[in-house]
């Protein structure tokens, strides 16, 4: 099986790099996801900080990596793009588990992230600065920078969304490639 996992802080571009992965041909798995659905499955609302205690409680209760261990039994494809890997101990189940893994980070600075998720103004993302700003915390807690040292590869965002997508589309084939080999 060949896997790429994303790393990268809200608002960075993984949405649209998954886009690209599936326009591509990449079956993908958004490891958001499985946290929107627990914390549907509590009976919660989509809000910022219900999802983020959804993600910290479970991470305190069964370890660092649960995410990544919940996503391993829907990771079925021979070529898959894992979304929104948040530590480094998710990097490690994806690594004990996937000898052909990539680890993709993408960054963008916080005030482009910022405008960004303002302008898609999602459930999830919270309603202003403040909330930015705890929610890039407790990504950060979770160990998300340390998840970005484990990074085989960077995509920086900071462009036109048109570089960004030519730049994802290019990285993702060279990843394949070099996969192939």
């Amino acid at each position: 099986m060949k896997l790429i996992v994303t790393v990268g802080m809200p608002g960075s571009g993984k949405d649209e790099l998954l886009e690209i992965a599936r326009s591509i041909g990449l079956a993908t798995l958004k490891m958001g996801d499985l946290v929107r659905e627990e914390t549907r499955r509590r009976g919660l609302q989509l809000t910022s900080a219900n999802v983020g205690r959804v993600a910290s409680e479970e991470r305190e209760k069964h370890g660092g990596g649960v995410w990544a261990q919940r996503a391993l039994p829907k990771l079925t494809e021979t070529r898959m793009l894992v979304d929104g890997c948040r530590s480094d101990a998710e990097v490690t189940v994806f690594r004990h588990n996937f000898g052909d893994l990539f680890v993709l980070g993408i960054f963008s600075s916080p005030e482009t992230r910022y405008d960004r998720m303002s302008a898609r103004a999602r459930n999830d993302d919270g309603p202003g600065l403040q909330e930015f700003f705890d929610r890039d915390r407790r990504e950060l807690k979770w160990g998300i920078g340390n998840a970005f040292a484990l990074a085989d590869g960077m995509l920086i965002n900071e462009g036109s969304l048109e570089q960004f997508r030519k730049n994802a589309r290019t990285e993702l084939e060279r990843i394949l490639a070099l996969k192939d080999e």
